[in-house]
C-alpha cells in the first residue's frame, strides 16, 4: 500500500472511532511505528488530523472527549511529574480547590498525610480519593454529575462555587494555548471551570504538553486568568516564554 492510500484509510479510522493510535495503526498496516508518525505527521500538516500522546484525533472533531480511564493512562508518567511539582503549591493549613481531571486527581493521590488543608472539589474520584485522608477536611459540591468525567455540573455546583474564595484552584483543561485560551469539550464543564477561575485566590493550570494548542468547543478563559501553569518539558522553551509574556508563569517539570 502506497503512504496516500494508507493515510486515507487512517483517516477514515480516526473519523470513525474519534481516535486512532500509532501502535494499533502499525499492527493492523504492518508496518513501523515510525512510519505512522510520519503518516500522522502528514496528516497533521494537511489540517485532517490533530496530533496528541500515542495518536491522533480528527480535525473537526472539538467534542471529542476520552472518557476518565483513558484520560488516566495517557501522558502517564508527564502527569505523576507535573502532580509532584505542584505539590509545592500547596498552602499550610489553608484551602483549595481541586477541578476534575486525570493530572488533578494524580495530585489529590500525592497529598501529604501530614499536611492539613481545607478541600473543595465537585470530582467524584477525587472526593473517593480524599475521604480517609486524617487531615483532610473535604467538602464535595454537588449537582448532576457526567458520567464521562465523574464530575456534578449544572447549576447547584455553580451556585456552590459562587460562595467559596479558596487559596489555591488547581484546574484542568483539554486544551490550552495563547491563541485559543483554555477550552474543553462540554458547556457544562466549561460552566464550573469558569466558576473554579474565580473561587481562588491563585490559578494553578495543570495540564500536560499534548494538550497546548488543542481547542475545544467550549472555552471557559484566558491563559491569562492562569497564574501558574504547571506541564511538562515537552512543551518547547519557546512556547513556554510566549506563555509567561501573557503574564502566566510556567514550570516544566
Amino acid at each position: 500500500m502506497y503512504a496516500p492510500e494508507r493515510q486515507q484509510e487512517i483517516l477514515r479510522l480516526a473519523r470513525a472511532g474519534g481516535r486512532v493510535d500509532v501502535l494499533s495503526l502499525a499492527e493492523e498496516f504492518q508496518v513501523t511505528a515510525e512510519t505512522i508518525r510520519r503518516d500522522l505527521k502528514a496528516l497533521d500538516r494537511s489540517g485532517l488530523v490533530r496530533r496528541v500522546h500515542g495518536g491522533a484525533i480528527p480535525t473537526g472533531r472539538l467534542d471529542f472527549e476520552p472518557d476518565l480511564s483513558e484520560r488516566e493512562a495517557t501522558a502517564a508518567d508527564e502527569k505523576d511529574r507535573i502532580a509532584r511539582a505542584a505539590l509545592a503549591e500547596l498552602p499550610e493549613d489553608g484551602s483549595v480547590v481541586l477541578d476534575a481531571g486525570s493530572t488533578v486527581g494524580r495530585l489529590a493521590a500525592a497529598f501529604p498525610l501530614e499536611r492539613s488543608l481545607t478541600v473543595v472539589t465537585h470530582a467524584l474520584p477525587l472526593a473517593v480519593r480524599l475521604a480517609d485522608h486524617p487531615g483532610i477536611d473535604l467538602h464535595l459540591v454537588g449537582g448532576r454529575v457526567r458520567h464521562r468525567t465523574r464530575a456534578a455540573v449544572d447549576a447547584w455546583a455553580l451556585r456552590a462555587y459562587g460562595e467559596v474564595r479558596a487559596d489555591v484552584v488547581f484546574l484542568g483543561a483539554n486544551g490550552f494555548s495563547t491563541a485559543h485560551g483554555l477550552t474543553t469539550p462540554d458547556l457544562a464543564e466549561a460552566a464550573v471551570k469558569r466558576a473554579l477561575l474565580t473561587a481562588a485566590r491563585r490559578v494553578v493550570l495543570l495540564a500536560d504538553s499534548t494538550k497546548h494548542g488543542a481547542e475545544h468547543f467550549a472555552r471557559f478563559g484566558d491563559l491569562a486568568d492562569v497564574d501558574l501553569l504547571i506541564t511538562d518539558t515537552g512543551l518547547s522553551p519557546e512556547d513556554a516564554a510566549g506563555i509567561a509574556a501573557g503574564g502566566t508563569e510556567v514550570v516544566r517539570a
